[in-house]
């Protein structure tokens, strides 16, 4: 055992939650971000705002025609993979095969490829780790290594992941389209938490195809909780602080978090109030990609993916035009109400001695 452990120690793997469960996943976010999200983005663009360069064809894979943005998407196995690899520290050998790895997973996970990447990425990061420079042929033995465990774990376990995260994914859309009241607060509450949480929502609501009406309140969560603590610490942190956390991440105050948790309650509550207008008021859905549903402002892609996803319903003929109201209801969840109502109950915390001047600091 003593010496299982000196060579794990050895070869930098690490069995824990916060390397698997905030390193990995984290960096699985930045990998979609990279590939997918800056794919319809850019997809988005050419095509609303008539860039020929971002709308026409550029090549042409198997009879399938790709733009920029489409390129990029592709590549979103790829990335997520590669990306995971990076948090896991492996070396160059392992990191690139892991392209290879991440394109496998992804295609044969289907609909919840997202999810059986993430899985594979970290088994076949960890294998070839622990096969790289061992042996004189390096450079044929740890890309074999790591490339066939990833592929053969992929193809026993891909499809299997792929199906349960669509069918978890279903499961909490259907639910939240038959109580969209209740559901609509305990999904925005969660992921609003896990976005300020060290973990990463974008990358819990890839993995379980989180759209529709459950994607709506997803956004209204995390918007609740960057909006919020943006706006309610603006005494502390003025505009640095606005923007930074705004259209950055509230992570930022996890530290001041853990000294206090109570400055959590007003962003978690008005997340609990603009989860169910989201859902029931204005009907907001995510019908873009399932990554922007945990995003929030950051960047403004949760905006960008909602109205890419009425874009995308209107060329399906599911929606007629874009109204006053989705416009609305868009700006008053993502911004106007958190930034009214998380200040609002911060200053209730602060009489009552719950919450002071400088807890919101930013170092």
């Amino acid at each position: 055992m003593e010496k299982l452990k000196e060579f794990l120690n050895k070869k930098d793997i690490v069995i824990s939650v916060k390397r698997y469960g905030i390193d990995a996943l984290s960096a699985m976010a930045q990998g979609l971000f990279c590939s997918l999200l800056i794919g319809t983005i850019l997809n988005t663009l050419g095509t609303h705002m008539g860039i020929p360069f971002l709308s026409a064809t550029i090549a042409t894979v198997s009879g399938i025609d790709y733009t920029v943005g489409g390129l990029a998407s592709a590549m979103s196995g790829p990335a997520m993979a590669a990306a995971i690899g990076y948090a896991l520290h492996c070396p160059p050998l392992v990191l690139f095969s892991l392209i290879t790895v991440g394109f496998a997973a992804n295609a044969l996970g289907g609909a919840g490829g997202p999810l059986a990447v993430y899985f594979i990425a970290v088994i076949a990061s960890e294998f070839g780790k622990a096969v790289s420079k061992e042996t004189k042929v390096d450079i044929l033995v740890t890309p074999l290594v790591t490339i066939g465990v990833g592929i053969l774990v992929s193809a026993l376990l891909a499809p299997t992941l792929g199906k349960i995260a669509l069918k978890v994914g279903e499961l909490i859309m259907l639910a939240t389209n038959l109580q969209p009241f209740l559901m609509g607060i305990v999904v925005s509450v969660l992921m609003g938490i896990a976005l300020t949480l060290p973990i990463s929502s974008a990358a819990i609501c890839a993995a379980f195809g989180l759209t529709g009406l459950a994607g709506g309140a997803a956004v209204a969560g995390c918007c609740a909780q960057m909006v919020g603590f943006a706006v309610m610490s603006f005494p502390e942190n003025k505009f640095g602080g606005l923007v930074s956390q705004g259209i950055g991440t509230s992570m930022l105050q996890m530290g001041n978090i853990i000294k206090n948790p109570k400055i959590w309650i007003a962003p978690i509550l008005t997340s609990a109030i603009t989860g169910p207008i989201a859902t029931c008021l204005f009907h907001m859905e995510m019908n873009g990609t399932a990554v922007s549903s945990g995003m929030g402002t950051c960047g403004f892609v949760g905006q960008i993916g909602v109205y890419t996803g009425w874009v995308n319903d209107m060329a399906q003929g599911l929606k007629t035009a874009i109204t006053m109201q989705d416009w609305l209801g868009l700006f008053m969840v993502s911004f106007l109400l958190p930034a009214v109502l998380c200040p609002v109950i911060n200053m209730v915390l602060k009489k009552i001695g719950w919450v002071k001047t400088g807890d919101m600091k930013l170092s």
